[in-house]
C-alpha cells in the first residue's frame, strides 16, 4: 500500500477518494474515525489519508490527482455561440449549455 493523498479538509481527501475508486482503483481510507483523538494527538495524525492497495495502481492514480490539479491552473473558455465567459472547470456553458469544444 501507498499513500496518495493527504489533507486536513476532508471534502477534499473524500473527493479525491470518489475520484480514484470511479477509475477502478482499490484504495484504503486511513484515519477515518481519529477526529475524535484530536487535542490528545498531532493535527497532522487526524488528517483522513488515502492510500492505494496496490502499488501497481500508485502511478495510475498520482495522474488523476495531478490532471485535477492541472484542471484548476487552466484558463476560462469563452462560448463560442453565446460569447459568455466560462469557468475552465465547466465542460458546459452555464449560460446556454452548449458543450465546450475539445
Amino acid at each position: 500500500m501507498k499513500l496518495i493523498y493527504t489533507n486536513e479538509n476532508r471534502f477534499l481527501v473524500s473527493n479525491i477518494k470518489n475520484i480514484i475508486q470511479n477509475a477502478g482503483i482499490e484504495i484504503f481510507l486511513k484515519n477515518e474515525y481519529v477526529a475524535g483523538g484530536a487535542g490528545g494527538l498531532s493535527p497532522f495524525d487526524t488528517w483522513l489519508e488515502v492510500w492505494v492497495e496496490k502499488d501497481a495502481d500508485y502511478d495510475r492514480a498520482m495522474q488523476l490527482i495531478n490532471n485535477l490539479q492541472t484542471t484548476k491552473n487552466a484558463a476560462d473558455w469563452v462560448c463560442p455561440v453565446c460569447n459568455e465567459t466560462n469557468n475552465a472547470s465547466f465542460d458546459f456553458c452555464w449560460q446556454c449549455q452548449h458543450e465546450r469544444e475539445k
